[in-house]
């Protein structure tokens, strides 16, 4: 008869930890719900965006990266594949599909120190580069892309700026509606989200011509009627003012996937383990 103390081996015994398993399953089933979203508010956009300008123009690079509908899709496509891989991957302990998913998942939080490395140890490089390279497409895009007009309004309402570079409100005269020589009633005017009252207290209603023939002012005169100064040093401006909330944010997004791809490691080992247990 064997001791008191042996204990025969079970049958039901494994390595892999439920717990581990299915917070990685959770986690990610919430996301690939997200990117799948992603997808169809994107594909709704560029529809919609289709049917009301009659074209789409994606002739070069920089198209694509200003069409923020594309870009949604392509993030929720990117957001939905790498999510359902660990989706998958945990719930069938699948250990490719979970390598695949820690892969992508490291290469993201590289990417993303890198380019937080850049834009906080060179600031002036990073203004300068977004500049040179994005402000006459997104000036001269202005009309052409509704999401994108929406979103330059947006920005410049909220941060209280006109144009992106240096030049800042002059920046309009690149676009061929507020071009000073244009046929155009907007003709050497801005948008009305550069306008600082462009909203009647009254009415309430936004008056649209409220930055006509601004462009024609000295700057003093100018600076009276609208925000003068270009949006990307003031984005920079407010980062810096902001430094500490935004550092932040940025260590715990970066902690979180740390712990997730420890979590996706660690459920590898185990199922190897388990797999070890069974040959």
């Amino acid at each position: 008869m064997p001791p008191a103390h042996y204990r025969y081996p079970t049958h039901n015994f494994t390595y892999v930890s439920s717990c581990v398993k299915y917070m990685i399953f959770l986690l990610n089933f919430i996301f690939w719900l997200f990117g799948g979203l992603l997808i169809g508010i994107g594909f709704y956009a560029l529809i919609d965006k289709f049917h009301s300008t009659g074209f789409l123009k994606l002739d070069t690079i920089y198209d694509i990266i200003l069409n923020i509908s594309i870009l949604m899709i392509i993030a929720g496509a990117v957001v939905f594949i790498v999510s359902f891989a660990g989706c998958l991957g945990a719930l069938r302990e699948n250990t490719c599909l979970l390598k695949f998913y820690s892969m992508c998942l490291l290469l993201f939080f590289l990417c993303e120190m890198g380019i937080a490395i850049v834009a906080f140890v060179f600031p002036h490089t990073m203004n300068g580069v977004l500049e040179e390279k994005f402000t006459d497409k997104i000036i001269t895009s202005y009309r052409d892309d509704p999401d994108l007009q929406n979103f330059i309004d947006f920005a410049q309402q909220e941060f209280q700026c006109c144009g992106l570079s240096n030049a800042g409100y002059l920046d309009w005269g690149k676009n061929e509606y507020f071009n000073i020589s244009s046929p155009s009633v907007e003709r050497g005017g801005v948008p009305y989200s550069c306008c600082k009252n462009a909203t009647d207290i009254s009415s309430g209603l936004v008056n649209i011509m409220c930055g006509y023939h601004i462009q024609q002012l000295s700057v003093a005169a100018a600076s009276k009627k609208i925000w003068t100064s270009g949006c990307i040093e003031i984005v920079r401006v407010w980062a810096e003012r902001n430094l500490y909330t935004i550092a932040g944010v940025a260590l715990g997004a970066a902690f979180s996937q740390l712990f997730v791809i420890y979590l996706a490691k660690t459920l590898e080992g185990q199922i190897e383990l388990q797999k070890s247990r069974w040959s």
